[in-house]
C-alpha cells in the first residue's frame, strides 16, 4: 500500500508565530492563466471547452472562448490590481509562463506593486501522465518566461490540479523553488523530506475561490464568494490565537474581475482589515517565515539556470 499522510499534525503543529504575532496569514492568489489556456490559435491539439458553460470546439479556433480568456487582462486584472492597491494589500501572481509571454505589462505592474509572481506551469493544463522529459521543460520555459518579465525568478509552484509523480522531484532538481502549492490537505504550511531535503508545502484551496462561480460550484452572487470567505476568515482567526493558520483565497482575473462579482472580494477584504493581528502576506513570505521558524538553512538560488535567451520568440510557439 502506498503511504499517505492523513495524521498531519494531530493539533500540535510547531510553535511557531507569524510576523507582527499575527493569529491568521491570508495570501490573495491571483491565477494569470489567459493566454496559456489550450486553443488551436496556440499551435495546442484541442481548444480549452471549460468556461461558465461547457462546450467543445474541435478541428477550428473557438473564437468564443477565446474572446473570454481576453477578458482578465483587458478588465478583469485592472479591477483586482486597483482594489488591492487601494487597501495596501500584497498577493502572489499564480502566472503560467505563456500567459505571461503573451501579458508581461501584468507581471510587471504586479513586481511594481509589491506582488509575488510565482510559477503556475508553462500552459493552464494538468501535468498527470506528462512525460518526464517535457515537463521539466515546462518547468524549466516558466522560469525562463516568468524571470524575463518579472525581473526574478519564481520561487514558487502551483500546478493546475493534477500534478505528475514527478513534479515535486523535478521542482527541486531544477533549484531555487522555496515552496510549491499542489496539496490541498491543511490549513497551515508543512514540510516533506526529499532525496535533495526538506521542502515546503503551503496548502492552497478550492472552496475559498471564486472557481466556483462555474458549473454548479454554489456562487452566483458577489455576496456568496464574501459570506463563504468571511466565515473561513472568521474561524480561522479565532483558531490561530493558538496555533498557526492560513487561508488561501484563490482569484481568477476573468472571473472575480467581472463587475457582478468583484464586490465580492471588495466586501471579504474590507471585512478582514476591520481585525488586528491578521497579516496579509504573498506566499513567498509565508514559506520564508515558516523556513526560518522551523530553523531549515536558506534555499541557494539555481546554480545553473537553463539558456532560454529566446523566450521572445515563444510568444507563437505551443
Amino acid at each position: 500500500m502506498i503511504a499517505r499522510d492523513f495524521a498531519g499534525y494531530r493539533e500540535k503543529p510547531p510553535a511557531i508565530r507569524w510576523p507582527g504575532d499575527a493569529n491568521l496569514a491570508v495570501s490573495i492568489v491571483i491565477n494569470v492563466e489567459e493566454g496559456a489556456e489550450l486553443t488551436l490559435a496556440s499551435g495546442d491539439a484541442y481548444n480549452e471547452h471549460i468556461y461558465e458553460a461547457v462546450e467543445k470546439v474541435e478541428g477550428t479556433r473557438d473564437l468564443c472562448m477565446e474572446s473570454h480568456f481576453e477578458y482578465g487582462p483587458r478588465a478583469g486584472w485592472p479591477r483586482i490590481r486597483d482594489l488591492l492597491a487601494d487597501r495596501d494589500i500584497r498577493g502572489t501572481l499564480n502566472a503560467c509562463g505563456r500567459a505571461i509571454v503573451e501579458t508581461p505589462w501584468i507581471a510587471e505592474e504586479a513586481v511594481e506593486a509589491g506582488h509575488e509572481v510565482a510559477a503556475h506551469g508553462w500552459r493552464w493544463e494538468r501535468h498527470a501522465n506528462m512525460p518526464e522529459a517535457e515537463e521539466r521543460r515546462a518547468i524549466a520555459r516558466t522560469v525562463a518566461a516568468l524571470e524575463t518579465a518579472a525581473g526574478t525568478a519564481p520561487v514558487g509552484w502551483h500546478t493546475r490540479s493534477a500534478t505528475s509523480l514527478q513534479t515535486r522531484n523535478l521542482l527541486i532538481e531544477q533549484g531555487g523553488f522555496l515552496y510549491d502549492s499542489n496539496a490541498y490537505n491543511d490549513d497551515a504550511p508543512y514540510t516533506v523530506e526529499t532525496p535533495a531535503g526538506r521542502h515546503i508545502i503551503l496548502p492552497y484551496a478550492f472552496d475559498t475561490n471564486d472557481m466556483r462561480f462555474y458549473n454548479g460550484g454554489g456562487f452566483v452572487f458577489g455576496q456568496d464568494f464574501a459570506r463563504y470567505c468571511i466565515d473561513a476568515f472568521d474561524r480561522l482567526y479565532r483558531e490561530g490565537a493558538s496555533a498557526p493558520r492560513m487561508l488561501s483565497i484563490g482569484l481568477h482575473t476573468r472571473i472575480i474581475g467581472r463587475p457582478g462579482r468583484i464586490g465580492g472580494l471588495e466586501a471579504f477584504l474590507d471585512h478582514v482589515l476591520k481585525h488586528d493581528s491578521v497579516w496579509f502576506a504573498t506566499r513567498a513570505q509565508i514559506a520564508h517565515a515558516w523556513r526560518d521558524g522551523l530553523g531549515l538553512p536558506r534555499w541557494t538560488a539555481r546554480a545553473c539556470p537553463p539558456d532560454f535567451s529566446d523566450i521572445a520568440a515563444e510568444r507563437s510557439r505551443p
